[in-house]
C-alpha cells in the first residue's frame, strides 16, 4: 500500500511539472527602431514587450548582395541598443530580430547608410603682414563671396609708428581687404560670429549690419581685451541666444538685448563653444572646452543650459586640448594634444587617435558639417579630413617649419583656415573638386 501511495505522488508531481512548464507569453512583441547611422555603422534601438528575461534573440542581416548575417544576442534588458558595424557607405540593409522559441519576429527595419563625401580638394593661399607678427584667430563664412576673418594684422608705411594696424580682413569673392573693426584697428580682435552677411558679432561686443557697426555693451559683464577677460569664442542659435567664452572661465550670454554673465564653476580659460540642435531632445546641446595652454591644469568639458553649467566627463581627455565640435547625439570631437572623440556624450571614455594615426602634430582646429565631413587643423600647416570612412592628411601638400593653424571652418564644399607664418598672418582656403 505505501509503495502504490508513493508511486501515486512521484505521478503527480511529474504531472504538476508538466503543466508548469511556462511559455512565453503570447502578445510578446519585438520593434527595431533607427537611432543613428554613419557611413559604417548602425545603432538600432530594440524595444520589447512581455518577453521574459534573459533571452537569446537573433539579429538577421539582410545585405545589398542578397546574402545574410546572423548574430545570436543574449538580452537581459527590454530595452537595448544593439551596435551593428562593417557595413558600407550609401547602401540600404534591413533587419529582422527574432525569438525561436516563441515565433515572434520584428517589424522589419530599413537603414540606408550615409555616403563618404571627397578628399579631393584645391587650395589657395594669402598671407597679410609687413611688419612685426601677424596673425588671424577666427573667422566667418557667409558664403564663398563674403568671408570675415579677424586678428592682428601690422602693415609697415610711413605713418608716425611706420606701421598701421588692422584687425581684420574680408573677401569680397575677388578680393582681401584689410578692416579696422568699429573704425578701430589698434586692438587684436579674436573672435567673429555670423548669423548672415547683416548680422555679424565681434568679440561679442561690435555688431555689424552690412553697412554700420553698433557697439553693445548694455550688461556686458567685462570689458573683452581690457583689464579683464579676453573672449576667445562665440556660438549662438539666433540673434537673441548668443553665447561668449573666454579667459578665467568666464562665460556671457546675449538675449537681444544685453549681456549676462554665467557662472562656469572653473577659472580654466575657455577656448572654445560649439552647439547643435538635438533632434531627440527637441533642443540645443551646447559644449565648451577649457584647459591652460602649455600648462598641465587638467582639462574640462562644459555643457550649458540656460545660465546653469555642469561638467560633463574628462576621462580619457588629454589636459592640452582647445577645440570641439559635434553633431549633437552622434558624433562628439575635442582636439588638441590628438583628436579625442566619443559617439554619444554620455559614453564613459573619451577615445584619442595615436600620433601618427591622423594628425601628427598638436592642432586645437576642429571643426565639420556633418559626421561625414570633419576637418582638424593644427601645427606645421596640418589639416586632416574624415570623410565618413578614412582620414586624409593633406600635410604634404600644405606644409611648413614656421607656422601654425590654429581654426578651420567649413561650410559647405569650402574650408577655410587661419593662423600665422614666419611672422605673417596666412589664411587658406580649400575647395572640393
Amino acid at each position: 500500500m505505501k509503495n502504490i501511495i508513493l508511486l501515486s505522488l512521484i505521478l503527480l508531481l511529474l504531472i504538476s511539472a508538466s503543466c508548469n512548464t511556462t511559455e512565453p507569453p503570447s502578445n510578446t512583441t519585438l520593434t527595431l527602431k533607427l537611432e543613428d547611422v554613419s557611413c559604417i555603422e548602425a545603432w538600432i534601438k530594440l524595444k520589447t514587450t512581455n518577453l521574459q528575461l534573459p533571452t537569446t534573440l537573433t539579429l538577421i542581416q539582410f545585405n545589398p548582395t542578397g546574402d545574410t548575417v546572423t548574430q545570436n544576442i543574449i538580452l537581459s534588458n527590454a530595452d537595448s541598443l544593439l551596435y551593428i558595424d562593417s557595413l558600407l557607405p550609401n547602401q540600404t540593409y534591413k533587419f529582422i530580430a527574432t525569438i525561436e522559441q516563441s515565433n515572434n519576429k520584428s517589424n522589419e527595419l530599413s537603414v540606408t547608410t550615409l555616403d563618404t563625401t571627397s578628399h579631393n580638394f584645391t587650395f589657395q593661399s594669402w598671407t597679410f603682414g609687413t611688419i612685426g607678427s601677424s596673425t588671424l584667430y577666427d573667422v566667418a563664412i557667409i558664403n564663398e563671396n563674403n568671408i570675415w576673418a579677424v586678428g592682428e594684422i601690422y602693415v609697415a608705411d610711413t605713418s608716425i609708428n611706420g606701421y598701421t594696424k588692422y584687425n581684420a580682413v574680408h573677401w569680397d569673392g575677388n578680393n582681401w581687404g584689410l578692416k579696422k573693426i568699429g573704425g578701430y584697428g589698434y586692438w587684436p580682435c579674436r573672435t567673429v560670429f555670423a548669423f548672415s552677411a547683416t548680422d555679424i558679432w565681434f568679440e561679442g561686443t561690435i555688431h555689424w549690419d552690412g553697412s554700420n557697426y553698433t557697439v553693445h555693451m548694455n550688461g556686458w559683464p567685462l570689458m573683452p581685451n581690457g583689464d579683464n577677460w579676453q573672449v576667445n569664442k562665440m556660438w549662438g542659435s539666433s540673434p537673441n541666444d548668443l553665447y561668449a567664452v573666454g579667459n578665467n572661465g568666464n562665460i556671457a550670454h546675449y538675449n537681444g538685448q544685453s549681456w549676462t554673465k554665467i557662472e562656469s564653476g572653473t577659472d580654466l580659460p575657455i577656448r572654445d563653444i560649439w552647439g547643435d540642435f538635438n533632434i531627440k531632445t527637441n533642443k540645443y546641446e551646447i559644449l565648451a572646452v577649457a584647459a591652460e595652454i602649455a600648462i598641465d591644469k587638467g582639462s574640462k568639458v562644459l555643457r550649458i543650459d540656460g545660465s546653469s553649467v555642469t561638467e560633463e566627463s574628462n576621462k580619457g581627455l588629454s589636459w592640452d586640448v582647445g577645440g570641439i565640435w559635434f553633431k549633437s547625439g552622434s558624433k562628439y570631437y575635442i582636439a588638441g594634444a590628438g583628436i579625442h572623440y566619443k559617439h554619444f556624450l554620455s559614453d564613459s571614455i573619451w577615445n584619442r587617435y595615436l600620433p601618427g594615426v591622423v594628425t601628427n602634430y598638436v592642432g586645437y582646429g576642429i571643426r565639420g558639417s556633418d559626421i561625414n565631413d570633419v576637418f582638424a587643423a593644427g601645427s606645421f600647416f596640418e589639416i586632416a579630413h574624415f570623410n565618413g570612412l578614412s582620414w586624409h592628411n593633406y600635410l604634404d601638400e600644405i606644409s611648413s617649419t614656421s607656422g601654425a593653424f590654429g581654426i578651420i571652418v567649413v561650410k559647405g564644399n569650402m574650408m577655410v583656415a587661419l593662423g600665422s607664418e614666419s611672422g605673417r598672418a596666412l589664411i587658406v582656403i580649400g575647395k572640393r573638386n
